[in-house]
């Protein structure tokens, strides 16, 4: 009997050693490798911004530059208007966001907080307008746009924001029905107002899902160039996406400075995620919660 218990015993600590040791170790390693599989296109647009023009082509490839040509940054920021570029493109961009947390955040409250008819169904609706590919609404949308004679101007990008987002609305409405509605209940009776309600109980409880989407916003206004190209024509609204394309002309490409200055675009956009990871993942990992 004794020896059977042990005979038992031995692959169960297997099993054990394998769950608390190795597994997360393995898991890791996959993870690392994963990540650096993401990390080579940016390292590799990092070497290329300090290569000299002979070796950005040259076979076999050049790893790392040979000397640093750390000159490339200065030229790239001269070579187009950089500094005004960024500017116009941090206006749309924090506008845009600006307008997506209040319009959304609005809509969603009253989608999942509120009772009254035809919300259900305005809320499909709402879901429906995501089915619709921009290619469909592009062209509408510029001649509404012209009649207003919001062409080269940075309404068309920021206005349309300030009227709600179909995906946005649904991540924060996913969040709010998480909160206990107790706790709009007990506000009411205490006297408290729907709008009080949702500036004090409801939008400080879902600052995860708020940041998480003024992140994903002001990503998408910052790297976007469809709205741009179409909407901006004078050279001084161009924002950094437009900027970039100026870098290549008929007959050649200045290789070594556009890789300079879309490693400067790209930085912003790292460091901002580095330090609201933790953020955003708690807030999509929260919506969706409850259906």
């Amino acid at each position: 009997m004794a020896t059977t218990a042990n005979t038992t015993a031995i692959p169960a600590k297997r099993r054990n050693v394998w769950k608390q040791i190795f597994r997360p170790i393995v898991v890791q390693v996959i993870l690392v490798l994963a990540g650096l599989s993401f990390l080579i296109p940016f390292l590799w647009m990092l070497s290329t911004s300090l290569k000299i023009d002979e070796q950005i082509f040259t076979f076999p490839p050049v790893y790392i530059p040979n000397p640093f040509v750390f000159s490339n940054y200065p030229r790239a920021i001269t070579f187009i208007p950089m500094i005004k570029y960024f500017w116009n493109t941090m206006q749309i961009s924090l506008l845009a966001t600006l307008g997506v947390v209040i319009s959304c955040s609005l809509v969603a409250y009253s989608l999942s907080r509120l009772q009254w008819k035809g919300r259900d169904a305005l809320f499909i609706l709402t879901l429906a307008t995501m089915m619709l590919p921009f290619a469909v609404t592009m062209i509408p949308l510029f001649v509404v746009f012209k009649t207003f004679g919001w062409i080269n101007t940075f309404a068309p990008l920021v206005v349309p924001h300030f009227f709600g987002s179909a995906f946005y609305i649904f991540l924060l409405r996913q969040f709010f029905m998480t909160i206990p509605q107790d706790l709009s209940d007990a506000a009411r009776i205490d006297g408290a107002s729907e709008l009080g309600i949702f500036a004090r109980i409801i939008l400080p409880l879902t600052r995860p899902a708020l940041a998480t989407i003024a992140l994903l916003q002001f990503l998408g206004s910052y790297r976007d160039f469809m709205g741009p190209l179409i909407y901006l024509t004078n050279e001084s609204t161009y924002t950094l996406s437009i900027g970039l394309t100026m870098f290549s002309s008929e007959h050649t490409t200045e290789w070594s400075l556009l890789m300079a200055a879309s490693v400067i675009m790209t930085a912003p956009i790292i460091v901002l995620f580095f330090f609201t990871q933790r953020t955003f993942v708690q807030g999509i990992t929260l919506t969706g919660i409850k259906g």
